[in-house]
């Protein structure tokens, strides 16, 4: 548990502000078509963490970052931020996360090699042939995640889940809040559409 945590931490610290502009968030979500989200007016955070789980060591600063701009990006679509969670129509929780991946790629090496008969006295003729071989490329990278999840106060239950995958890169000077407002963004907007991919 505590290495999950761990995790999170990294993922929080490196997923939004880490990453680079040439590798654009994998976007996906998933509603519960039991609960009617089409009425919903204002939301709440579903508790004064935010998060359904808060790693140790959360970077405080990145945390205000990703929280209000989750806040901002729900305000943009209309709906009003209260602080009565009881009265809200919905209330939202965030999580973050990483994973190390393994990519390996094979492809033929490149093509050498002649092919025909050489000259002279029999039996001295010679065969030459073709050589071809494989080569094996193996990279580890991180992906890192950011899910958010919207609950109906009413029933109690989970109404959508969304969520943001991508590979993490270091060393980018690109401005941290910019990242965390487009990837919250791009998750968002795909709250209340009529169909999800």
């Amino acid at each position: 548990m505590q290495l999950k945590n761990i995790f999170s931490v990294i993922a929080l610290s490196l997923v939004l502000a880490a990453c680079s502009s040439t590798n654009s968030a994998k976007v996906n979500a998933d509603k519960n078509d039991q609960i009617d989200t089409s009425g919903y007016k204002t939301f709440a955070w579903i508790s004064d963490a935010k998060t359904l789980s808060l790693p140790i060591d959360l970077n405080p600063v990145m945390q205000v970052r990703v929280e209000k701009a989750i806040e901002q990006a729900f305000i943009n679509k209309g709906y009003e931020l209260i602080d009565d969670r009881e009265a809200a129509d919905f209330t939202i929780a965030y999580t973050v996360g990483s994973r190390d991946k393994i990519k390996v790629d094979s492809y033929p090496a490149s093509y050498h090699g002649q092919f025909g008969w050489g000259r002279g006295y029999y039996p001295r003729h010679s065969y030459y042939g073709v050589g071809m071989g494989t080569e094996t490329q193996v990279r580890s990278y991180t992906e890192g995640k950011l899910a958010i999840d919207v609950f109906d106060v009413k029933s109690k239950q989970p109404a959508w889940h969304g969520w943001a995958v991508k590979r993490l890169k270091s060393g980018t000077q690109e401005a941290p809040t910019e990242v965390i407002t487009q990837i919250v963004d791009q998750v968002i907007s795909q709250f209340n559409v009529t169909e999800l991919k």
